[in-house]
């Protein structure tokens, strides 16, 4: 994805962060001053649903019908100016895309038939940071409180709190993946604290919540040593979480929290190793620390033979890099397939992400906290978060726009960057969003609903309307 191609310098889009001061102050709440809030968009689909439409489930064989598919791109003076498009009739069967119709072409009689009206039909989106096991939402507000040590007092906070959220661990979690739902994702990645104040409990409350929604968003999950790996002594207790079924290794900044980088490392990457698993690492600690926590990283990724299995998220000290420190950085970390895993944060600092994707890293793109101890800001939309990256990269033209799609997507895109339709195609999964836009575009800078949200053919959010007899 070249978003360099239209696209701002480094120092430009260093710069840009005073010009968007005003606008990025809002961006947090933006859901709820204009442009798209899931609650009473979900009450009306609801109200739809009782007498007007049916709900697709794992199983079902069903038309989607008058879908509008992005087919090109128009030029002018060799820029992009315009997308294309095109309606099609999709025919889903248990799941995948099987035929991919002209609206004129004729289909199968006594098919349940749903008419998308020409809304836009994208991939859907992924959440690839979050903590669905600890939140506030679903409960009474609850600001956060100030801190004087940062983390560490967060970290004796959690030690009160954890067992106070508790008994409503799961029906909180199963709120919140409700919530990114209806906002479009059905990947989530989610973090769960493993410390010796909550032991594995929160895990088990996390299972049991991804498990009541398993036909409708697939899951990783990270042992996540919030408390650190070293500092709280937790080896056997994340070796523990491994042999439950999670995907991903956990840590947390090796030098500030655990205070010996080397032993935290390499503790984390050996039981990532001896469960042939993931590993994502929260790594907080910039300038000179960071850097060489992630260069030791990257080195023992690669002597492991963990390439393409590795996450960085957050990685801020990526931004006090230099011009040409930056590039060998990225260029190291795609040659491993280490991926960075933003928020796309406001702050003193802006993260290279446009460098990062020239040199071709995976950069995934979370909501982290969602209206917690830790933040309340968070509103569990991954396009907002691309909206986002959009305003603060200066990515303002309709390509740059249209692919900025792909940082919300995990790289699934409708056109390649030359224009060509390469999504959906028959055999794709129908995991898919409908938004009433007129292409990628226009999705990612205003917003829109998202009406309804397929995962593997399943109605997973929203409502579809049952087509009228012809």
């Amino acid at each position: 994805m070249d978003q360099q191609k239209n696209g701002l310098s480094r120092r430009e889009f260093i710069g840009n962060v005073s010009k968007i001061g005003g606008a990025s102050a809002v961006l947090g709440v933006m859901g709820s001053i204009g442009l798209f809030t899931p609650g009473q968009a979900n009450a009306d689909s609801a109200k739809k649903d009782d007498d007007k439409t049916k709900k697709p489930g794992k199983n079902s064989s069903y038309m989607l019908l008058n879908v509008r598919l992005e087919s090109g791109y128009q030029y002018e003076n060799g820029q992009v100016v315009a997308t294309e498009t095109v309606l099609r009739n999709l025919q889903i069967d248990k799941g995948t895309i099987t035929k991919i119709l002209d609206p004129k072409t004729a289909y199968p009689k006594g098919i349940d038939c749903y008419d998308a009206k020409g809304m836009l039909l994208l991939p859907s989106f992924r959440d690839m940071h979050i903590h669905l096991d600890k939140t506030f939402y679903g409960g009474p507000w609850r600001a956060v409180r100030p801190t004087k040590n940062g983390i560490f007092d967060r970290i004796v906070e959690e030690q009160t709190l954890l067992p106070q959220l508790l008994p409503t661990a799961q029906e909180r979690a199963e709120k919140l993946i409700g919530l990114i739902l209806s906002y479009g994702s059905t990947y989530v990645r989610s973090h769960c604290n493993i410390d010796q104040t909550i032991g594995l409990k929160n895990l088990e409350k996390l299972k049991l919540a991804l498990a009541n929604y398993s036909d409708k968003i697939s899951h990783e999950i990270v042992a996540f040593p919030q408390h650190g790996l070293l500092r709280s002594n937790v080896e056997g207790l994340i070796r523990e979480a491994m042999q439950l079924g999670v995907t991903h290794v956990g840590g947390l900044d090796p030098t500030l929290v655990d205070a010996d980088m080397e032993k935290s490392l390499n503790t984390m990457v050996q039981i990532a190793v001896d469960y042939k698993a993931g590993i994502d690492i929260h790594l907080h600690e910039g300038g000179e620390t960071g850097i060489k926590a992630i260069r030791r990283l990257a080195d023992l990724t690669e002597e492991a033979g963990l390439q393409g299995k590795v996450t960085v998220s957050h990685a801020f000290s990526l931004a006090s890099l230099t011009t040409g420190a930056d590039v060998e950085m990225a260029d190291r970390l795609a040659s491993l397939g280490i991926s960075i895993a933003s928020s796309v944060p406001i702050g003193k600092g802006v993260m290279p992400i446009p460098l990062l994707q020239k040199q071709k890293v995976n950069v995934m793109l979370g909501n982290d906290s969602i209206t917690d101890h830790w933040s309340p800001f968070g509103i569990g939309d991954t396009l907002q978060k691309a909206h986002l990256a959009a305003q603060l990269y200066g990515w303002s033209s309709e390509y740059n726009l249209s692919r900025a799609l792909a940082l919300a997507t995990g790289g699934i895109m409708p056109l390649d960057e030359s224009g060509k339709q390469i999504w959906p195609k028959v055999g794709d999964a129908a995991t898919a969003v409908l938004v009433p836009a007129s292409c990628s575009a226009e999705t990612v800078a205003r917003l829109p609903e998202r009406r309804a949200v397929l995962h593997k053919g399943t109605l997973a959010s929203g409502a579809l309307e049952v087509a009228k007899s012809k």
